[in-house]
């Protein structure tokens, strides 16, 4: 029984100096550096833009969605370049392309119902 857990603690004694080496780097930058707090460095930074206006701001739930089709579309091409590698495998050719055409029929759906839904209208 001793081996079983003999993973488990050197599990822990690793985790253990992993907080050791992460608490230590903090208590040494809370020593060593300067503590010189100004109204100037206490404001809101927004991007070296003086924050000006009110602190509420809407944005539009469609710049979600074109981040969210952007997305979905990287993860398109993720699968698409090792679909191409295994394409060429003899073999692998019918089943891999009916396989593709399925997936890409999925995207394609979707991209159709955003497009009837008007979410890909930029304004």
């Amino acid at each position: 029984m001793g081996d079983y857990f003999d993973g488990y603690a050197i599990f822990a004694a690793l985790a253990v100096i992993g907080g050791a080496l992460v608490g230590g780097g903090l208590a040494a930058n809370r020593l060593l550096r300067p503590a010189l707090p100004t109204a100037e460095k206490l404001t809101t930074y927004e991007c070296g833009v003086d924050p000006v206006g009110d602190h509420w701001a809407q944005s539009y739930v469609r710049y979600y969605v074109f981040a969210y089709l952007y997305v979905v579309f990287a993860v398109d091409a993720v699968f698409l370049f090792p679909w191409a590698t295994v394409f060429s495998a003899p073999g692998f050719g019918g089943t891999t392309l009916g396989e593709m055409f399925v997936f890409l029929g999925f995207l394609a759906a979707g991209l159709l119902y955003a497009g009837r839904k008007g979410v890909l209208s930029w304004v």
